[in-house]
């Protein structure tokens, strides 16, 4: 058996190997060596969550702090990269992007396109993302339907530590834009990984559970809360099958619509606010291309749209639960054909 280890280990040791295999791989963002310069390596927390804790001091000054300034470091990662290097820049939470949004979506999302294929842009930016760390509106958003929008783009959202290390490798080997997507709520959440390298092909959704009465479709924390509402409708002989994206662009239609056919019922289940999300695209690209094999009406379950709320109580209400999802799986059984 395969040892345990923590989506934030995962993290780490996918850094770790990059960057011991390939000597361009830098990495740089605010806070992410720490106390280096102060009391010696010890000191060198890495990053407001320690996520990469300990590379300092394997990898040297190919980590690198940065000032407060989101479009200078990350305008920077996007530089170095189309000169060679393959940086890792670390935009800490995925609601400062609006700082740097134009270096992202007009400038490294468009060089290929714009240089005739000839220019390539390897940078990945990791970001944490989504709400219950209790960090209030600036800190807590699902914004990954705001990349998916922008061409050029690849968008990933691990649901495990397996996955987050074998998506990240991949990520810093691809010569596209990566924006790596990471639940901070799902830092703590252990899994079994090897301990080698590998790495996991894009646009390759994982069913993680098989079913034939409904298929959900979700991604990131959301394939935890669907596997409780899973376990829950078992009891009542419902089978759902649940299908992990894991990459949202590219994103895997097909394993999508072949779950949908099988099974005639679909429920999207998505932590980003509910007007253009990644909820309403699978929806859509369902009602368009398999309509037919469809008995029921669509569900979704998003949060209201509202910006995420400070107070616990209001929070955890926000954040669709796993009681929720089988409500709405109970709902799509309930009308439609037989």
């Amino acid at each position: 058996m395969a040892r345990k280890i923590s989506m934030k280990q995962a993290i780490n040791e996918a850094l770790d190997l990059e960057m011991a295999r390939d000597p361009s791989v830098i990495c740089m963002g605010e806070d992410i060596v720490g106390g280096a310069g102060g009391n010696g390596e010890m000191d060198a927390w890495g990053g407001v969550l320690g996520v990469t804790k300990g590379l300092y001091a394997k990898h040297g000054d190919r980590l690198m702090d940065t000032p407060l300034s989101e479009s200078a470091y990350v305008g920077a990662a996007i530089g170095a990269a189309a000169c060679g290097y393959r940086p890792v820049a670390e935009l800490m939470f995925i609601d400062f992007m609006g700082v740097c949004f134009d270096q992202i979506y007009n400038q490294a999302a468009k060089f290929k396109y714009m240089f005739g294929g000839k220019a390539e842009t390897p940078v990945v930016i990791r970001a944490m993302v989504g709400a219950g760390f209790r960090a209030a509106a600036q800190h807590s958003q699902m914004l990954t339907p705001l990349f998916t929008h922008i061409p050029g783009l690849k968008v990933v959202c691990p649901s495990t530590p397996y996955d987050t290390k074998g998506l990240l490798i991949q990520s810093i080997r691809d010569n596209d834009p990566v924006i790596f997507c990471e639940h901070k709520n799902l830092y703590g959440f252990e899994g079994e990984v090897p301990e080698g390298s590998y790495a996991i092909p894009f646009g390759e959704a994982n069913i993680v559970r098989e079913g034939k009465h409904v298929t959900i479709v979700t991604y990131g924390l959301m394939v935890h809360r669907s596997l409780e509402a899973a376990a829950e409708l078992a009891k009542e002989g419902v089978e759902v099958e649940i299908v992990d994206l894991r990459t949202l662009s590219p994103l895997d239609m097909d394993t999508v619509l072949d779950s949908v056919t099988k099974t005639g019922r679909l429920v999207c289940v998505d932590e980003a606010s509910p007007r253009c999300s990644i909820a309403a695209d699978i929806s859509a690209q369902v009602v368009q291309q398999a309509f037919g094999a469809l008995k029921a009406g669509i569900e979704m379950v998003t949060p209201p749209h509202v910006p995420v709320p400070f107070s616990p109580v209001l929070e955890d209400l926000y954040i669709p639960s796993g009681a929720q999802i089988a409500a709405a799986v109970r709902k799509t059984l309930q009308g439609g054909r037989k």
